[in-house]
């Protein structure tokens, strides 16, 4: 293989043999043969396509500070996300967890009549539960997601999971952040749906609940939620990587800029979200049961689903506020994973994190 130049920078492009096309980029390649590393050296990588200056930092952190800064950047892109738009989340719970038909006009109303009443602040009811829960959630999500993705190639020369692990990934990282957070959305949900004067915060919620309902009614939902993760963090994961792996393949390697990164989130929070919602309001019905008089009937994921599709039917029912998630869904998973990769990628360019600073 012939240089055409003594040094070989970011952009070198060299023929090999059968003149296929080599792009050379901190030891990466986008091409059909062997990959030249950043010290002249050959490698075959097969097709893979990735984002060179994004794998350049990330090799330069150990594991350890890995999770650090994935722990970090994970909290800020989940409290960033969700603050943005919890009026609409609210709207979204109130209608999941009443009988009120829902419709764009009906949601609007509910968020003018608030705000008249209660006062703007009220349009964030709840978000500070949100926030307690939230920040670790997204943490542990996107912290666990890193680490299975490493557990799953470790031992392999390749930089890309294959596709069906791309999704198991994302599957046991919602998997793991749900169970470790659950009883906060929990009360979440409660804080949500109830009057000011019920819950006045997180900590009144889980005395309240404990002494009138008892503890276990903290897991109640458990199931259809840790399901519906399953399923909305293995799609949007697998479906975000894999936009990641064609945006490598399209830009030869350059990373993408934040709006890109929030396009592909918004793409992976879409088809995510339209896959798990069923399970979304199964899940909201059984937390609120408490306070909505529905304790006897909302007690398992079969019955929740069967009494909301006899009484609701299908798309006022299991599919009741799918068409605002089509509005906050993209706007919030665009956010989440755009700050989330942004501030993720500046720290470990930081020489604190790198491995001759450990």
């Amino acid at each position: 293989m012939e240089r055409r130049n003594n040094e070989c920078n970011h952009s070198d492009v060299v023929n090999s043999d059968n003149n296929s096309t080599i792009y050379v980029n901190d030891g990466a390649r986008i091409g059909n043969n062997n990959a030249i590393n950043e010290n002249g050296g050959s490698r075959n990588n097969g097709d893979e396509h990735f984002h060179h200056e994004e794998h350049h930092f990330n090799e330069k952190v150990s594991n350890h500070n890995k999770i650090l800064t994935s722990l970090i950047a994970g909290g800020l892109a989940g409290a960033i996300a969700k603050t943005t738009i919890a009026p609409l989340d609210r709207t979204k719970i109130n209608f999941q967890t009443s009988h009120m038909k829902y419709s764009f006009k009906k949601a609007f109303q509910f968020l003018v009549k608030t705000y008249k009443n209660e006062g703007i602040k009220a349009l964030w009811r709840g978000n500070s539960a949100t926030m307690v829960r939230i920040i670790p959630y997204a943490s542990i999500q996107y912290t666990a997601h890193e680490q299975f993705k490493l557990m799953m190639n470790k031992g392999k020369k390749r930089k890309n999971l294959p596709p069906a692990l791309r999704a198991v990934a994302g599957s046991l990282a919602g998997i793991t952040a749900t169970t470790c957070t659950y009883p906060l959305d929990f009360a979440r949900a409660r804080m949500a749906v109830t009057a000011k004067d019920r819950y006045r915060s997180i900590i009144v919620v889980f005395k309240t609940v404990l002494k009138e309902e008892g503890w276990r009614i903290f897991m109640r939902g458990y199931t259809p939620t840790v399901t519906g993760s399953c399923i909305y963090s293995g799609i949007s994961f697998f479906t975000y990587e894999t936009l990641k792996i064609l945006h490598a393949e399209y830009s030869q390697g350059i990373d993408p800029t934040p709006l890109e990164r929030w396009y592909c989130g918004a793409i992976a929070g879409i088809c995510g979200q339209c896959t798990s919602y069923p399970l979304d309001i199964v899940r909201r019905r059984m937390q609120t049961a408490g306070v909505t008089g529905h304790s006897k009937d909302y007690t398992s994921i079969y019955k929740t689903a069967r009494t909301v599709y006899m009484e609701e039917g299908l798309k006022g029912g299991l599919y009741k506020g799918l068409s605002m998630n089509w509005i906050k869904g993209p706007i919030s998973a665009g956010i989440s994973f755009m700050v989330f990769e942004t501030v993720r990628i500046w720290l470990r360019k930081l020489p604190v994190f790198h491995i001759e600073n450990d």
